[in-house]
Parts: C-alpha cells; structure tokens; sequence
C-alpha cells in the first residue's frame, strides 16, 4: 500500500461507532480497533505451575547456567567486575566457571541464515581472530568434546547419523559454530530470584535497571561484532521472542541476533519514504504521538509512544540520540533506551508474550534513521479476516495501550523498580522535533 502524502493522511481516524481505523504510516499496514473487543485479559499464566525441586534454577533447559556445555561454544560473557561490565572473550570450557556471566552470548544451534550460506552465495573465509579462537578452542581436549557433542545433537535433530559425515563435512559444521551469524544472548536467570514454582520466570521487567543495561550492552556490542566479522552483511536483525505464543522456544530469556545479507522489503518501503521525508520519525512517530496524548514516557536520550497501525498492540521506544548506530552511542544514550526499554516490560509484567523488534540503520545505509524498539504484546491471533483483507483486528487502540501502561509506570517508579528519573505521561517535555537523528534540524 502507498502511504498518501501527509496533506490527506490521517493514521488514526475514529468512526461514529468508535471503531478506530489506523495506518501505520511507515509500513501502510491496516488495523482496526472494534470496541469492545479490548477488555480481554492480555497476560497467558502458565498452566499448572509446580514446585521448583532442587537444582531448578540452574538446569531446567539447555539455556541455563548450571549446564554452558549444552549450547555452543560460547563467543563472549558479560560480567559485573568492581562495579561495572566487563566483556570476556575466547574462554575455554574449564575457564567457564571461573566467573558468573550474567548475559552469554553463544551460536544458535539451529541457525536461521547458516554459516553454509555465506561460504557457498559469497566465498565467505573467517577472519585471522576468529580462526585462532577456533583453533585454540578445538586443541583444548574438553573444547574439542564439547564441539563434537554440539554437531551430534544437531544432527540427530535433523534425522543424520553422525557417522555418515566424512572429517571435511564435519570440519565445515565445526566453523559453523564460531565464524556464524546467528547468535543467541542468554540471561543467567531462568526463574526470578526467590522463586517458588515454575510459573515464576525471570523476564526483562524482572531484572534491576542495572542488569538490564547489562543485557542491552552485550547485545549491542555483539551487533557491531557481527558487521565486523563479515564484510558480506548489510543488516543484522536484533530481536527477543518471550513466551511460547511469542515464538519462543524456551521459556528463558534471550535474545537473537542474525546476520542478513538484505534489508527486507519492509525495510525497504521504509527507506524509500525516509528519502522523501528525512523527518518523518519526528512528525509521524513522537511529534504525532505528542498532539494525540499518546506519549507514555521519556528520558533525556529516549521516548516511549503508543504504537499506532501494528497488528498487535506495540509499544515504540524511540532514541534521541543524533547517531544512528546503536554501537557508536554513548554509554549514557545506550542506558536510557535500556531503562526505556525495560520500564515497558515491567509495565506489562511477566505473564504478557511478546517480541521486541530492533531497528537501526543498516551499515550500508546513506541516510540516518534513529535506533528504535518495538515491543509487541502478542495477545491474540490473526484468522481468516485478516488474511483475506490485510486489514488486521488489533484488541487495543493506542489509547487504550497508554491508560494501560502509564498507571503501571507510576506503580513501578514509587515502587522503585524502574528507573527513577523517567518522566511519565504529562511530565514529558511537549517540544517538536526530539528525535535528533535528522541533521538538519540541528
């Protein structure tokens, strides 16, 4: 769908019967708001929650702490060394214990785009750096037992016997497991702290502000990472599915990163109406979003809004700094989306599944856009309407997602369980223009 030109373009348009009809104004999806249809319950508790026995905690999937030698190697840890983050790289498996990781970062074991692609469409030879870690990693004899396992397990997955694969097959999946571009980054939790059954997960909204930023460092940096070490990548697409109608295949936190060698069509459109309006994350997303009351939250370097024409009821977490790059920010800047990011998931609480989209500007990109999150509760089910029409059925309008969620920030802020220092609803700043990414408006 083309969007129309802002003359004639409303993204919201309220019918005498209160359906409310939107468009999203950088993807042109369609969505309706019926009334009525938004007082159903949006959390999905887990069902028969047992008690957690002994060793819960560290081992109830391949995800947690008590049991590192379940995923693949692991490329880099973020840990709390004197008070501040530090990244560790390069461990072997007997170095493994020798620090607590609050976030790891490790390969998919299935990935989505596999290490394959990129030898076969592009030649693809893994730097000097990754090819030493790899070496040193397979001459450990625990490293080299543990990257035979990985492939088994894959293997079996995928209905071979392992015994049918010749050494330079075998080879060529051991690289996969260090030179790949799908990677997953693992909280240490698997259950809240003081957990007492199984219902009791840890989620991005039960972490501290400070953890939080620990998980957003690592990601971002392992973005940045990713670009560096293949010079074939335009894109790499950052996201989190929490909760199995979600998409999620554990019920532990993590995140995914995957290396594309496109931007997507989506994306595409989007850039194509960036160019004729350099602005329009200001006057469509913030500034649009400020004139219809539906700024729910901000800082000093970002700002929350309702989401209008998403499928699903969305949460956008804007960042203001004037660098595209999420890498190339300041601490400062990084941490206040961080804060953003998790006062939204705490808002909607554990029981709420949803995915967190990332977006930035792709590496090759000659035009700023701004670092920007969506969080999207996934609370119902696309059916056949939407199918047949692509006009989707969203339970919540905007509006309705902001009474929601700002009662819920001031609870969490007298609670001290978010940060502090956001500024919620109408202690926001009413001026145009924020998001500074646009240069010329500076």
């Amino acid at each position: 769908m083309t969007v129309p030109s802002p003359d004639h373009f409303h993204p919201m348009t309220t019918m005498t019967d209160g359906t409310i009809k939107q468009v999203n104004p950088f993807s042109g999806t369609q969505v309706w708001t019926v009334p009525g249809r938004g007082q159903r319950p949006l959390s999905v508790p887990i069902p028969n929650p047992a008690p957690l026995g002994p060793g819960a905690t560290t081992h109830t999937c391949a995800f947690c702490s008590g049991r590192p030698l379940d995923t693949p190697p692991e490329k880099s840890r973020i840990i709390r060394h004197e008070g501040r983050w530090r990244t560790l790289t390069d461990l072997l498996p007997g170095q493994y214990g020798d620090s607590v990781a609050e976030f790891r970062r490790v390969p998919n074991l299935f990935e989505i785009v596999p290490y394959s692609y990129w030898v076969d469409n592009y030649g693809f030879l893994m730097n000097e750096d990754v090819h030493r870690r790899m070496e040193r990693y397979l001459a450990d004899p625990a490293g080299k037992q543990h990257v035979d396992a990985i492939i088994r397990t894959r293997l079996k997955a995928n209905g071979r016997a392992p015994e049918t694969v010749d050494p330079a097959g075998w080879h060529e999946l051991e690289k996969s497991y260090f030179a790949g571009g799908h990677d997953v980054i693992v909280a240490r939790r698997h259950f809240a702290d003081g957990a007492t059954d199984t219902s009791q997960l840890a989620s991005s909204g039960s972490l501290t502000t400070e953890e939080h930023f620990g998980l957003i460092l690592l990601t971002v940096e392992s973005i940045a990472d990713l670009y560096a070490r293949n010079r074939y990548v335009p894109y790499v697409a950052a996201f989190q599915n929490w909760l199995a109608p979600a998409g999620a295949s554990f019920d532990h936190l993590h995140k995914q990163l995957v290396a594309i060698d496109e931007r997507g069509v989506q994306s595409a459109l989007e850039i194509e109406r960036l160019r004729r309006n350099p602005n329009m994350y200001n006057e469509w997303a913030v500034d649009y979003a400020g004139y219809h009351n539906l700024t729910i939250a901000e800082n000093d370097h970002a700002v929350m809004v309702a989401g209008v024409g998403h499928r699903f009821p969305t949460l956008e977490i804007y960042s203001k700094s004037p660098t595209p790059e999420p890498w190339l920010q300041t601490q400062e800047e990084i941490r206040a989306m961080s804060d953003m990011v998790h006062a939204a998931h705490a808002a909607a609480g554990a029981d709420v599944p949803c995915n967190e989209e990332w977006h930035h500007k792709p590496i090759d990109l000659d035009m700023p856009m701004p670092w920007r999150i969506n969080i999207k509760w996934r609370v119902s089910t696309l059916a056949g309407f939407e199918g047949g029409t692509k006009i989707y059925v969203n339970t919540l309008s905007p509006t309705d997602i902001r009474d929601r969620v700002v009662p819920q920030l001031y609870a969490l802020r007298d609670a001290r369980r978010i940060d502090e220092g956001i500024r919620i609803a109408m202690e926001c700043a009413t001026g145009r223009n924020m998001l500074r990414y646009n240069p010329y408006l500076r």
